[in-house]
């Protein structure tokens, strides 16, 4: 017997690739419903290779019976209903900005901090933002064995972040640029075919951008409030997958070898380091997959116990479906959710 598994924006990019991840991994599942606006009732989506599942309406759903939600219908509609379904007894694993930094609601992360799972209170556990997941998984195992005090971070992240919305935008954009035609601008500030934009989210009075304070905030909850982050992230003319260029600067002396070997043993990640033409993962080859990829590891000799690398992940897999269901895994593993 499994679980009874609700989907809240299950016609989404990332609702789609959660029912996707659900399937390949063979989730324990008794019962599944996938859950959308009223505009995508009736709809037909696909679970798996031969199961369809008619969109039903959220609005009017009750949650009573059901066990775990994964949520990730944007900020606004999960306000309301995912402390709904949680009333009702399910677990919710929300995937949008709206719980994250509320402090009885665990920020969780399966590689870095499950323990913080036990900490459940109001039936939600939140999904952290995706530039935020790839680094902290990448970053764990080096703060394990040199303790971090300050990252300094430089994103280059997909248009993908910023949904289907913004992929078409790039994809209409190119295309137009290609055949001399005028650029029409809606998802992004500035064009973004065959251009970066150093803007995601709205600017905070400090003059950093909310994805910038996401990832100073969320890294504090997550893996350690002591250290210190700043980031700079960019929007970059691809359609899935971030990099981000991380600086450390750590407690205790590096010692190379041994970071690489802790981040070849650390789970989630994929060291691929070779000092050649090629010896990187790029956006393009993360796609699809499920690490947090490292490569250009070296030495900063500009800072006392300096470290730099190149990390590289696919944004709606494990930025987002991914952890949200390795979240729902890990519950069934720690015995902290029960059937109903």
């Amino acid at each position: 017997m499994g679980y009874r598994i609700a989907i809240i924006g299950a016609t989404g990019a990332v609702g789609r690739e959660i029912l996707k991840i659900l399937a390949e991994r063979n989730f324990p599942i008794r019962e599944i419903v996938a859950l959308a606006s009223p505009r995508s009732t009736g709809k037909e989506i696909s679970f798996g290779d031969k199961k369809i599942l008619r969109v039903q309406n959220l609005e009017t759903f009750n949650f009573n019976g059901w066990d775990i939600a994964l949520s990730s219908p944007g900020a606004t509609i999960s306000s309301i209903y995912s402390p709904k379904a949680a009333k009702a007894g399910c677990i919710v694993i929300d995937n949008t900005s709206y719980f994250r930094m509320e402090p009885d609601v665990p920020l969780v992360v399966p590689e870095v901090n499950p323990k913080d799972l036990r900490k459940i209170k109001r039936n939600i556990v939140a999904n952290p933002n995706c530039s935020t997941i790839q680094m902290v998984v990448a970053l764990k195992p080096l703060h394990d064995l040199f303790k971090i005090k300050r990252i300094v971070v430089s994103t280059y992240q997909a248009t993908g972040g910023a949904g289907k919305k913004g992929m078409d935008e790039l994809y209409t954009q190119t295309k137009s640029s290609l055949v001399g035609d005028s650029i029409s601008i809606h998802s992004f500030t500035k064009q973004i075919a065959f251009n970066c934009i150093p803007h995601i989210d709205k600017f905070m009075p400090d003059g950093s951008t909310k994805e910038e304070w996401k990832m100073n905030v969320e890294t504090k909850k997550i893996l350690d409030p002591d250290i210190n982050v700043f980031a700079t992230c960019v929007r970059v003319p691809v359609f899935i997958g971030h990099g981000e260029a991380i600086t450390i600067e750590c407690e205790h002396p590096i010692n190379l070898n041994k970071a690489k070997n802790a981040l070849r043993n650390a789970e989630g990640v994929v060291v691929y380091d070779k000092q050649e033409d090629s010896g990187y993962i790029t956006q393009i080859e993360a796609a699809g997959e499920d690490a947090s990829y490292v490569s250009r590891l070296r030495i900063d000799p500009t800072v006392p116990n300096g470290l730099g690398l190149w990390c590289v992940s696919d944004n709606l897999r494990k930025g987002a479906a991914l952890n949200t269901v390795q979240i729902a895994e890990k519950l069934i593993e720690m015995d902290l959710i029960s059937k109903k």
